[in-house]
């Protein structure tokens, strides 16, 4: 009878004779793969970028760049007209929340009203760009890309102790406008490229941003998981393919097979090297050699097939270039320049497709990360090769092309019909044959993201804190919400100042987003997110008005109300509407306001609450009239829950 001891190792020399065979077996496979045709390269994003001609255009007089050529061609195609520009108000505070990420105050709105210069709106359009707070709010939508978070993720999401480098790596490299194809390349190979440039080094954190595992008992599953997961953000990051479905076979669509996958993996194998229990945060350019690059059988770990050397993706590899040198390292580099080359036909397009829909809230290819056959067709596939020519053409600068934007008639134009339109009935016509706003008839809305909202809470209270970088801060959470974690994985800054840090400052946990950025679709950072949703839910309006940070706020906005305009309701509205809206009120939105402060004293007053019961402003003048100050504290905290506070026009 055999023990069950002789059974356990019987089975262990089973497995280890069926792993040996499997391997041997795996050798001998002999994978295919169909080759790249022209009828490939026939798709729109696989063609060369050449650099269209201006369209012709009836209406001279509208365009200021040569971008509103395009978008004026397609318009007239469809006999729609553009919209007017936006009152100056408007301009404003669209250019203040989509360049910096935060609204202007009521100084910088009257110095902007008050130059009647001809280049008064350019030169506000420079003057943000240069600000550093442009780097701040750019670069959380790369690290969205990125899927940036300063901890591991699964069960333990073990603290990254470093990775807040890269966040203002990429802060610092935006407001000093690096050129895009340098920033592409530091990412993927600066440690080879800048050896002795530490923040070449820190760049290249991009490639490890993602979920871990590092107390996973095979260090090789992990280090096969490491590398397809890399594989497939580069592949989605720089040339908007979905290169990860090839891991495991052919891509059923595009022209990927599976060696190409394992190809591009092998350019960054020999740089990732876990080590059991530690976080691998940079690639490692230097240390043993590792084994030779394999494809993986149906993409698992355990199944190694044939060999592969490194090699540029066959698709988009239009001068069919092979790899030069021996050496891993300097192989890893000739990927990071051969991805950004002149004649490469996707990075530049996906670049200025991005940056296009962070200005628009849409991009002109609508699937920013899939350029594939699946993906949408741009809508203004010219003009989309125009603006990849002419990043190139500028030496990859990005503010460049941001200026181009911001400054373009299109980008101009209202958004809402306000009664100075020609005609209402182009106005109805723009909403009807241009229902979604493809062909930018007019501008279109756009909510705030969660971090700005968050911002422009602390920013119009007066309370938002000028620091900036270093290790991520923790402001205070419910203490319900601290319950859920493990013991110690949120520790309130003690810093009081660190409460009120810009949003991008925020310690980003993979396990448990910050209440306000979960409800408002903060991605969670396990994936790369090219695009974040838009949803509208009730959990957005009870934590808007319920939850301690935004009755915080609202008491500090009231307070700071109350120090500049005492007890008098008129300058009390006026002022709000100013830090909050970025306007005046209008006459009758001035007697509402006041029938509301009247009608909330009142309330308050009947209830007979205590002082202590009351959401009093929290100002440095004292308040004689409790229910006055409390009545201003909700309808401080009205205000941030109009749609007027959370969309731009």
């Amino acid at each position: 009878m055999i023990s069950h001891n002789m059974r356990f190792v019987l089975s262990i020399a089973t497995l280890i004779f069926a792993c040996s065979s499997s391997l041997k077996a795996e050798e001998a496979v002999k994978l295919s793969e169909e080759p790249i045709t022209e009828a490939d390269r026939e798709h729109w994003s696989f063609q060369p970028i050449k650099r269209p001609a201006l369209p012709a255009v009836k209406n001279q007089t509208w365009p200021r760049t040569p971008i509103d050529h395009f978008i004026l061609a397609e318009l007239e195609s469809a006999e729609l007209q553009p919209a007017t520009e936006a009152n100056r108000t408007t301009l404003i505070r669209r250019l203040y929340f989509d360049v910096i990420g935060l609204p202007p105050m009521p100084e910088e709105v009257e110095t902007f009203l008050a130059d009647q210069s001809p280049d008064a709106y350019d030169k506000l359009v420079d003057r943000l760009l240069a600000s550093k707070h442009y780097g701040e709010r750019w670069a959380q939508h790369w690290l969205d890309l990125a899927r940036f978070a300063e901890t591991d993720g699964y069960e333990h999401d073990k603290v990254r102790p470093d990775a807040w480098k890269y966040r203002d790596w990429v802060i610092k490299a935006l407001n000093e406008d690096m050129p895009y194809d340098q920033f592409v390349r530091w990412q993927l190979a600066g440690d080879v490229i800048a050896p002795e440039n530490p923040e070449a080094k820190i760049a290249t954190a991009f490639c490890l941003s993602g979920p871990d595992m590092p107390d996973i008992n095979s260090q090789e599953e992990r280090r096969h998981t490491l590398l397809n997961e890399m594989t497939s953000t580069v592949g989605s990051a720089f040339m908007a393919l979905q290169m990860g479905c090839a891991q495991c076979h052919d891509h059923k669509y595009d022209p990927i097979s599976t060696i190409d996958f394992y190809r591009m993996r092998a350019f960054f194998e020999p740089a990732v090297k876990p080590v059991k229990n530690r976080s691998v945060t940079m690639l490692a350019s230097i240390g043993k050699p590792v084994a030779l690059s394999r494809v993986m059988i149906r993409g698992d770990w355990r199944q190694p097939g044939p060999r592969v050397q490194p090699a540029f993706l066959r698709v988009a590899n239009l001068q069919e270039q092979a790899v030069d040198a021996d050496d891993s390292r300097q192989q890893r580099r000739e990927f990071a320049f051969w991805l950004t080359q002149q004649n490469h036909p996707l990075t530049s397009r996906v670049i200025v497709n991005r940056i296009w829909q962070h200005h628009f809230g849409r991009g002109l290819s609508a699937t920013p990360s899939d350029f594939g056959l699946m993906g949408d067709l741009p809508t203004h596939p010219e003009l989309l090769d125009w603006l990849a020519a002419e990043l190139m053409s500028s030496g990859w600068k990005m503010k460049s092309l941001h200026r181009l934007i911001l400054t373009s008639s299109v980008y101009r134009q209202a958004g809402q019909f306000n009664g100075s339109q020609a005609s209402e009935s182009a106005w109805k016509r723009s909403l009807k044959e241009d229902p979604d706003v493809s062909l930018l008839s007019r501008f279109p809305r756009q909510r705030l993201d969660a971090e700005v909202i968050r911002d422009a809470m602390l920013a119009v209270s007066g309370k938002l804190s000028e620091n900036s970088g270093g290790r991520g801060v923790m402001p205070p959470l419910p203490r319900e919400l601290r319950a859920t974690l493990l013991k110690d994985q949120w520790k309130t800054s003690a810093n009081v100042e660190d409460h009120y840090r810009r949003s991008i400052y925020v310690f980003a946990r993979r396990n448990l987003r910050y209440p306000l950025f979960d409800v408002f679709d903060r991605p969670d950072a396990n994936t790369s997110c090219s695009r974040r949703g838009n949803s509208t839910t009730a959990p957005q309006s009870l934590l808007m008005m319920n939850s301690e940070s935004s009755l915080k706020c609202a008491q500090e906005l009231a307070g700071l109300i109350w120090d500049q305009a005492g007890e008098n309701e008129v300058q009390q509205v006026k002022l709000l509407f100013r830090r909050a809206l970025g306007r005046m009120p209008t006459d009758n939105e001035l007697d509402e306001m006041r029938r509301f402060l009247s009608t909330q004293q009142k309330i308050l007053a009947q209830e007979q609450r205590s002082a202590g019961e009351l959401l009093l402003p929290l100002s440095e003048t004292p308040i004689k009239n409790a229910y006055a100050g409390a009545a201003l504290t909700d309808l401080c905290l009205a205000i941030f829950n109009t749609s007027e506070f959370l969309y731009v026009d």
